[in-house]
């Protein structure tokens, strides 16, 4: 069966430009560059190059080269022979070999050392490398896709980057979108991690965010992309105390400097329900708003109650499957997470 890449969220033009970019460079055996700032999604970006290519079957190999000290990348890389250096007890093989028939995806790029840039122009020009220690020349066919959120042509002008390297690694290049130019899908982003989370945590409902949160996640300039994003979702949820009430403060900040909260408009679901002797009301009261309250509180107690069965709540609330359903996308609620059909 076809692998098929990760998904990325989201419907806005800028990412379905920059998508497309990829699914047409993805048909041609060339090296290409993906560029964008920390958190944009270039590994998965990356993914999408390789499985939607003639070489979907082969191996993706990923390298972080600002993980991976400089002494040990080039043996990373390329492999090396036993006695190669002290330590090198046994022949290792490197993720080019590894690669070979497939891939490899080369992260951080700007941080490689002049000399192994050299060493890559050779492979990518001639397919052609030699081990760490070693004397035989060894031949692979390996696409690179290489990625960065620094400067190339920059750090080209200043003697850092290889013109050369650049331009056979520039057929063409990605650019991915930071978050703040895609705003319309921060809302679709953030419920997605929010529907995941509570799974992992066992609940079988998210109620959705609050107006106040909402506009708090719109407006934020996101410098993490999604990733900020996620890790912002993530912990917002985990630390809103009431798992019936739409998620009404989100903590931007784990540190809490400056940190804005969003009052919710939801209060404790308990405090909506009919009792014996209802407290007087403090008049004059928002009828529609009271009533939406005390809807989202029997909705959630059904489907707690259904264990997350839509069709088993929709008949404990006197309700047909698509009328439940109709009620559930009115609140932003979820019970499971959205199907991707991209990346």
């Amino acid at each position: 069966m076809r692998q098929s890449p990760q998904n990325m969220i989201g419907q806005s033009a800028a990412l379905a430009a920059a998508l497309d970019h990829v699914s047409l460079l993805a048909e041609i055996d060339r090296p290409i560059l993906i560029i964008g700032e920390r958190g944009t999604g270039k590994e998965l970006a990356a993914e999408r190059a390789h499985f939607l290519s003639p070489r979907w079957s082969g191996p993706l190999m990923k390298v972080n080269c600002g993980a991976v000290a400089e002494t040990l990348l080039e043996s990373e890389l390329f492999g090396h022979e036993a006695g190669a250096f002290t330590g090198a007890t046994r022949q290792h093989i490197g993720r080019f070999e590894r690669a070979d028939g497939g891939s490899l995806f080369l992260d951080e790029l700007g941080t490689m050392s002049l000399q192994l840039q050299e060493k890559l122009l050779r492979l990518i020009e001639y397919g052609e490398f030699e081990r760490v220690g070693g004397q035989k020349s060894l031949r692979v066919d390996v696409r690179v896709i290489g990625a960065t959120n620094a400067n190339l042509p920059a750090l080209a002008d200043d003697g850092q980057f290889r013109w050369d390297l650049l331009d056979r690694l520039s057929f063409d290049v990605v650019r991915l979108p930071p978050l703040r130019e895609r705003a319309e899908d921060v809302e679709e982003l953030a419920n997605h991690f929010a529907v995941k989370l509570c799974a992992e945590l066992g609940r079988p409902l998210f109620p959705g965010f609050s107006t106040d949160a909402l506009a708090q996640l719109q407006g934020h300039a996101w410098p993490g992309n999604v990733r900020e994003l996620k890790n912002a979702v993530e912990r917002s949820v985990f630390r809103w105390g009431h798992r019936h009430d739409p998620v009404g403060q989100v903590y931007l900040d784990p540190f809490g400097r400056n940190q804005h909260t969003a009052t919710s408009t939801a209060t404790t679901e308990s405090s909506h329900t009919a009792s014996a002797s209802p407290k007087p009301p403090q008049w004059p009261i928002d009828l529609r708003a009271e009533l939406t309250k005390l809807e989202r509180h029997y909705v959630v107690q059904a489907l707690e109650a259904a264990d997350g069965h839509q069709k088993v709540a929709a008949s404990k609330l006197g309700l047909s499957y698509d009328q439940l359903r109709n009620t559930l996308r009115k609140y932003g609620m979820h019970t499971r997470p959205k199907r991707q059909s991209q990346t």
